[in-house]
């Protein structure tokens, strides 16, 4: 286990991109569990936190960032616990206008085994005067002895002659049963301007089973804007 909390510990920290405004923060727990992290970074930002607990669990994981005035929002967020629970959050907020580009990314993953483990993540952007506003949401969660809560959601909106564009999956696995996965995909665009959204969303059950997967994908424009959403979900209860 504490190998594959080192994997998942340094994969997260590869996936961050270096921008301008940068906050990170670790926490391990081991021999009785119990640790947390959380970061959070304002302006041109990403941040990064990372969790794990071994022989007892518990693991909590935040990281949010939030961009401003033509901002790239990034967070990633990992929680892994040996025998018992890991919650993982991460949040991206980005905001531009008058022709910039506001992009929010957010990753959140959480594996457990003994039981429960639950991922959210969110990214909104917003872009208004020919501004583009991109969001992109991803969650994970992976349980060996039951409930896997996973989440997800990107909204943007793009006004004015903005250009919104939503992308959000979600993955929720179990082994002794129970798995719930859950992803949303907001665009909203008006006045000549255009928005896409895309939902995945997966969820896998074993022995004793339940399995759940909503997905929900929207693409909205009005006033001689452009739209389009498409939306997937796989459930597989075996």
């Amino acid at each position: 286990m504490k190998r594959l909390m080192s994997i998942f510990a340094a994969l997260a920290l590869m996936a961050v991109p270096s921008f301008a405004g940068e906050a990170r923060a670790v926490s391990v727990a081991s021999n009785g569990g119990s640790s947390s992290a959380t970061a959070t970074a304002v302006g041109n930002a990403n941040a990064t936190s990372i969790a794990g607990a071994t022989r007892g669990g518990r693991a909590e994981s935040n990281a949010r960032a939030i961009g401003t005035r033509n901002g790239f929002a990034d967070a990633r967020s990992v929680a892994t616990a040996d025998h018992g629970r890991a919650i993982s959050n991460a949040n991206a907020d980005a905001d531009t206008a008058h022709g910039g580009v506001a992009i929010a990314d957010s990753e959140s993953l959480a594996a457990t085994i003994g039981g429960v483990a639950i991922s959210n993540s969110d990214a909104v952007a917003d872009g208004v005067i020919f501004g583009s506003a991109v969001s992109r949401s991803s969650s994970i969660a992976l349980s060996d002895h039951g409930e896997a809560i996973s989440g997800s959601r990107a909204v943007s909106r793009g006004w004015q002659g903005g250009h919104a564009t939503s992308v959000s999956d979600s993955f929720s696995n179990t082994w002794f049963g129970r798995s719930h996965s859950q992803v949303d995909a907001i665009s909203d665009a008006g006045q000549h301007g255009s928005a896409v959204a895309d939902g995945v969303g997966v969820s896998i059950s074993n022995p004793w089973r339940v399995s759940r997967a909503n997905v929900y994908a929207e693409g909205r424009a009005v006033r001689w804007g452009r739209s389009n959403a498409r939306s997937t979900m796989v459930r597989i209860e075996r």
